[in-house]
Order: C-alpha cells, then structure tokens, then sequence
C-alpha cells in the first residue's frame, strides 16, 4: 500500500510539472511584441513626411531616419539640409512628435531626424562597433544625400539637437567642421564627458565609461567639446546657436562653454530663458533657431520668419 501511495504520489507530481511547462510554452507562444511608441507627428499641409530604413554600413545594421520637405520641390532643384538629433530616451520621431518643427521645412528645407538610440553619436569605446559618429557623418549624410533633393557641401547642412542630441550637434561640429556650417545645441548635455564616476549614478556613469571610456582616457578627452574647442579653428567652425532653460541642471555648463566661445572669439549666440529640460522650452526656441540658421545658410531663397 505505501509503495502504490509513492507510486500515485510521484505521478501526480509528474503530472504537475508537465502541466506548468504546458502552461508556460504556451504562455510564451502567445506572448505578443511590445507595441510600438505612439507616432502622431504634427504636420502642415505644404510638407511630406517619408520614414526610411538603410543599412549602415558604420553600424552593420539598418537604421531609421525620418524626413520631411516641401510637398513640391521643382524638378532638379535642391535644398539645403538640416539634421535634427533627438535626445536621451528618445528616438526618430520625437521632432516631429513633439514640436512643430515641421513647419520650416515649407521655407524650403529637407528635415532629416536619424534613430541615435542612447548613443550620443559618438564612436562608442564599448562595444567598439557601435561608430555612431561614423554612422551619422558617412553613412546618413551620403544616403541623404542620394536619395533626396539634397544640395551638398557644407554651406548646405545644419546640424541641431536637444539634450544628448544638442550634445552630438555640438560635439560633431567641432569635429566636422567641413561638414555644417550651423550647429544648434537646445539644451545640450555638454559637459558629459567630463562627469565623474559616480556611485550614486552607478547605471549612469558605466554607460558614459562604456561610450567614451574611462575619466581621464584620451577617448574621453577627445569627445569633450571644452578641450576641442580649445584647438579648433573660429574662423572654419560653423556658426554656434546655444539655448538653456534657467531651471535646469545643466546652465552652468552651458554657460561655461558660451564663455569660453567667447574668449577664442567663435561666432555664436547663446540664450536663456525661464523654463525646464522639456519640449515645452525646446519648441518655444525654434522660430529664433531657424531664423538664425535662415541669416547664416548659403542659400538666397531660404527666408524665415520669426513667427509668434
């Protein structure tokens, strides 16, 4: 009898376990993907938007890119490029998404937003094949560029960003500065590479150590806009337009690196306003933005209004 009890006890167990593993295979076949961010992005009738995948050959992987321009654009006519980079935690539709960026592209420009992950569009240190510097100033501006009713040359291509993406405008700029001639930093992270480990950031700072290595390592210093800015070249640098809220964190920065700006006599401008680290203050700066970018392009077709 206690033989047949073991017996009948070790079944039901058995069928116990094989009933969860049932359970849970199926719980996984019907386990759906996670569904996609919400894309609203806030058009004017006088302008397309056209989403693009290509295959980065700096990545090794397709990338995404969003663009908007005229709805007409006469044929054999080109247009100048502004490249608009999204910040931390965001992601290619966020300009169209979130601001009314599209409105300039009626002026007569082609709004180019690229997919930057959490990269700030730097040649990571680790993993090694994450070159998203590359990605964006090889293989996105080529691809624009073949595929779009692009003008080339650097009097042709802005380059503007918020947050992490005001850092890469910024930072890409001083690298590149054969590529744009105006770079737009709204918010800009700028002093990234030059924030120290922190324990109370932990998750943080191992991601800045992984993009651009340890405090101190060359790879840090040669990411950092205050130490490129000190060999660059004012007269070949793009003209810089800077923007930060007076509520946020990174002001001091911001107006460190304005200053510095100023002593080595770069062209640039750099504002403040009352407001926080948010589309609400990032919006409210593009009819000025554009403007300026309007004064400063190779182009005599391009005007901008400053709009209410």
């Amino acid at each position: 009898m206690i033989a047949a009890s073991m017996r009948s006890n070790r079944h039901r167990r058995s069928c116990s376990i094989l009933l969860a593993a049932i359970l849970l295979l199926s719980m996984s076949c019907t386990k759906r993907e996670p569904a996609p961010p919400p894309d609203h992005p806030r058009l004017i009738p006088q302008v397309v938007l056209r989403d693009i995948t290509f295959r980065s050959a700096a990545l090794n992987r397709d990338m995404q890119y969003r663009v908007v321009l005229p709805a007409s654009v006469p044929p054999g006519h080109k247009l100048p490029v502004v490249y608009l980079l999204h910040g931390g935690g965001g992601g290619f539709r966020d300009w169209t998404n979130d601001s009314d960026v599209s409105q300039f592209a009626e002026s007569g420009l082609v709004l180019v937003m690229p997919e930057g992950a959490a990269s700030y569009y730097t040649n990571a240190v680790d993993p090694p094949q994450d070159r998203y510097e590359d990605y964006i100033v090889n293989d996105l501006i080529s691809e624009v560029e073949s595929k779009f009713p692009a003008a080339v040359g650097h009097s042709n291509r802005a380059i503007i960003g918020v947050s992490m993406g005001g850092f890469g405008a910024v930072n890409l700029a001083l690298r590149h500065p054969d590529l744009f001639v105006f770079a737009g930093g709204i918010s800009p992270a700028i002093d990234v590479p030059r924030r120290a480990f922190s324990i109370k950031r932990l998750q943080q700072s191992r991601r800045y150590n992984a993009i651009f290595g340890p405090s101190g390592s060359q790879t840090r210093r040669d990411s950092d806009p205050f130490i490129s800015l000190r060999t660059a070249d004012p007269e070949a640098a793009p003209y810089f337009f800077l923007t930060c809220g007076e509520q946020e964190g990174l002001l001091p920065a911001n107006r460190e690196f304005a200053a510095l700006l100023g002593s080595r006599h770069f062209r640039f401008e750099f504002h403040t306003v009352h407001g926080g680290h948010d589309w609400n203050q990032w919006n409210a700066w593009l009819p000025s933005l554009f403007h300026s970018l309007g004064e400063h392009m190779n182009t005599k077709e391009l005007i901008i209004q400053q709009r209410p």
